[in-house]
C-alpha cells in the first residue's frame, strides 16, 4: 500500500522557522517527480503549488510567494521529501501536502498532475 506522510507542522510565530517531512512507503518513488503544495483555509481556496524539481533534480522552482525563504530537498536513501519553511509569514498558513509521481511532461505547478498525496500537515503561523 502507497502511503505519503507528512510530518513537521505546528504553530509558529511570525519569523520562525518549521521543516516538514514526507515519507514514502508501499514503493520506492523518483523524488524528483515529488512537489509540495498547500491549501490555505476559506471557501474557494484551490491546492497551490509551494515548491518541486524538474525532472533531473538539476533545478528546484518556487511559488514567488516564498522564493528565498522556502528550501525544498530530499533523502533518497530515505525516500523522503523534505521542505524547510523560514521567516514564516502569517500568509504562510495552510495545511501543506506533499505529492509524488508526477509523469514525466507534466506540469509541476498543477495538483492535477500528481497521482499520490498525503494527508496533509497543518501549519499556522502567528502574528
Amino acid at each position: 500500500q502507497v502511503q505519503l506522510v507528512e510530518s513537521g507542522g505546528g504553530l509558529v510565530q511570525a519569523g520562525g522557522s518549521l521543516r516538514l517531512s514526507c515519507a514514502a512507503s508501499g514503493r520506492t518513488f523518483n523524488t524528483n517527480a515529488m512537489g509540495w503544495f498547500r491549501q490555505a483555509p476559506g471557501p474557494g481556496k484551490e491546492r497551490e503549488f509551494v515548491a518541486g524539481f524538474n525532472w533531473s533534480g538539476t533545478n528546484t522552482y518556487y511559488a514567488d510567494s516564498v522564493k528565498g525563504r522556502f528550501t525544498i530537498s530530499t533523502d533518497n536513501a530515505k525516500n523522503t521529501l523534505y521542505l524547510q519553511m523560514n521567516s514564516l509569514k502569517p500568509e504562510d498558513t495552510a495545511v501543506y501536502y506533499c505529492a509524488a509521481d508526477r509523469p514525466y511532461g507534466l506540469d509541476r505547478t498543477n495538483w492535477r498532475s500528481y497521482p499520490y498525496w498525503g494527508q496533509g500537515t497543518q501549519v499556522t503561523v502567528s502574528s
